[in-house]
């Protein structure tokens, strides 16, 4: 075997075994600093966690809208006291969690403020659905634009080759089946990021239907 398939296979060994860890836990800590409009550091037990709202995905900085969404998640959650409800862990080593401050849902606050798309296709996305179109017909936040861009469509075209091969070769890692993914959010990650077609059977843009639709 060789090293970088060796690498390979540990790292996604490594990350089912932090799956399995972290899936469904909940805890509460303290929110230190805040990275975009979707991800946060936490401090729990002086241990720092790297945390990406489940359910959403926000402008990336260097999208318009960017700043503004890092800037309306920090009012909501920084130095404050967060419920952390785990959901998975994504391919770059982040927790995938709810996080609410006392009985709000930070997921739901930058969707309805219109910092945030919902990337959520479940049942409860409906709620999520809801509040964005919402945010749509006040054209509040990102919304107040013509055509405003998601974010993984605005990634896909601002990655840079070496980038590109980056992802394709250290973290897409083996998986090509909708049995392999752990959550709707890994199964678009590899579908958008790694092009695993096989995933989205049916052309439609949504992978692992049984995933990433609510079941009728």
């Amino acid at each position: 075997m060789n090293s970088i398939l060796k690498n390979g296979l540990v790292a996604v060994l490594f990350l089912l075994a932090t799956l399995n860890a972290a899936h469904a836990e909940e805890f509460s800590a303290k929110v230190i600093a805040v990275m975009d409009g979707d991800t946060v550091l936490v401090l729990r037990d002086n241990e720092r966690i790297k945390v990406r709202l489940a359910e959403i995905d926000a402008p990336e900085i260097a999208q318009p809208f960017g700043e503004k969404s890092k800037q309306s998640l920090a009012e909501l959650v920084l130095n404050k006291q967060v419920h952390v409800d785990s959901q998975a862990v994504d391919v770059y080593g982040r927790l995938v969690a709810l996080i609410k401050v006392g009985d709000l849902n930070v997921s739901h606050e930058q969707v309805q403020r219109g910092m945030a798309w919902t990337s959520s296709r479940s049942k409860k996305g409906k709620t999520l659905l809801t509040l964005q179109n919402g945010a749509k017909k006040a054209k509040r936040g990102l919304w107040s634009q013509t055509d405003p861009m998601a974010p993984r469509n605005w990634r896909k075209a601002h990655a840079a080759p070496q980038q590109q091969h980056v992802v394709q070769n250290d973290l897409c890692g083996s998986k090509r089946y909708c049995s392999q993914m752990n959550s709707c959010d890994e199964a678009n990650f590899y579908l958008s990021q790694c092009n695993v077609k096989s995933l989205d059977k049916n052309h439609d843009g949504v992978p692992c239907e049984n995933l990433c639709r609510a079941k009728k």
